[in-house]
């Protein structure tokens, strides 16, 4: 179901885009999930996902920003933003402390880009520099400052409307459908809308995400992983580099001491949440923080959602303010 989003971000994907994601570079993130090692635990709620990469989110936000820019830098931008991605991704985020910002994982993004001939010399048969591309922080339709609406919020909040059954694929055509390029109160360009309902609808859908991305049983199992892999990298059976290659390669390395398959092992059954400040049991007690992420569109004539819906402004709010200074810890489900 995932996979057929491109037929609806984009009529026609240029074929420089196809032949950058074709690179060794790009290949490495179909071994990388979008659930930051979540799906690879026993919660019920990560268990069923149907497999979403690092891929095919990257391929879905170069099509979007082509669809709306038909820059090929802009679209490059997007299609390479995520090419820095660990192991488990945010995870690694966790594991550096940056949990509440998540940009660690970029830092590599131009030196990745610098080791690949193959996507070099499509840069120069396109007139483009690395420097043009390594950054989509540069233009707001590939990426732009939360709340609002970008290229790379839309595309996985799209694939999580499927993921999650917030919504059917119909849904997310419709939704797409009413996307134009446009400029915000601000004098920003932006992704916006043109119909309040839809903005409306999909500020509720997104916010859904958002609420699953920082519940109880998504924060412990990162902060569990990013431990798991600290111990491991000190023990040195996974290093810094190895994290840059796939989830199944970390996997194995973690797996290849007896201490760490016992910590992989107890994280492949982890399938429940306890809110307690009690150390006692397998499982350590943690309190955690997480980058809260929702999205208020901007709509033309109109402005934002949270200015002209009192229910979605409401239900920010509440997301914002909830508070996550508790104890939990995690508890076993036997998947044998």
């Amino acid at each position: 179901m995932i996979e057929r989003l491109l037929d609806i971000y984009s009529e026609e994907v240029p074929a420089f885009l196809y032949e950058i994601a074709d690179s060794p570079q790009m290949q490495r993130l179909r071994g990388i999930g979008m659930n930051c090692g979540c799906e690879y635990t026993s919660f019920p709620l990560f268990k069923g996902l149907e497999p979403y990469s690092r891929f095919t989110h990257s391929v879905g936000v170069g099509a979007i920003v082509w669809n709306f820019t038909m820059d090929p830098k802009q679209a490059i931008a997007g299609l390479l933003h995520d090419v820095a991605s660990p192991a488990f991704a945010h995870v690694i985020d966790f594991m550096k402390g940056d949990y509440l910002v998540q940009e660690s994982t970029e830092e590599r993004t131009a030196a990745i880009i610098a080791s690949s001939s193959q996507i070099c010399e499509v840069l120069a048969l396109l007139g483009l520099s690395i420097g043009q591309v390594a950054d989509y922080h540069l233009y707001p339709v590939a990426d732009n400052d939360t709340p609002h609406l970008s290229a790379d919020r839309l595309e996985y909040t799209m694939g999580n409307i499927l993921n999650y059954r917030f919504g059917t694929l119909d849904d997310v055509a419709r939704i797409y459908g009413n996307l134009v390029v446009g400029e915000n109160a601000e004098g920003e360009v932006e992704l916006c809308f043109t119909d309040r309902e839809i903005a409306e609808e999909f500020a509720f859908k997104a916010l859904e995400c958002g609420r699953i991305y920082v519940c109880d049983a998504d924060r412990y199992s990162m902060q569990l992983l990013s431990e798991i892999v600290r111990n491991a990298i000190l023990r040195g059976t996974v290093s810094e580099n190895l994290l840059y290659t796939t989830e199944n390669q970390v996997i194995a390395a973690l797996s290849s001491d007896a201490e760490g398959k016992a910590d992989w092992e107890k994280f492949r059954i982890l399938g429940a949440i306890l809110k307690t400040e009690d150390p006692s049991g397998d499982y350590p007690v943690r309190q955690i923080s997480a980058k809260k992420r929702y999205i208020d569109p901007y709509v033309e004539g109109l402005g934002r959602v949270t200015e002209f819906s009192p229910g979605f402004k409401t239900a920010v709010r509440e997301f914002l303010e909830e508070d996550f200074r508790y104890g939990i810890k995690g508890a076993a489900v036997d998947i044998l």
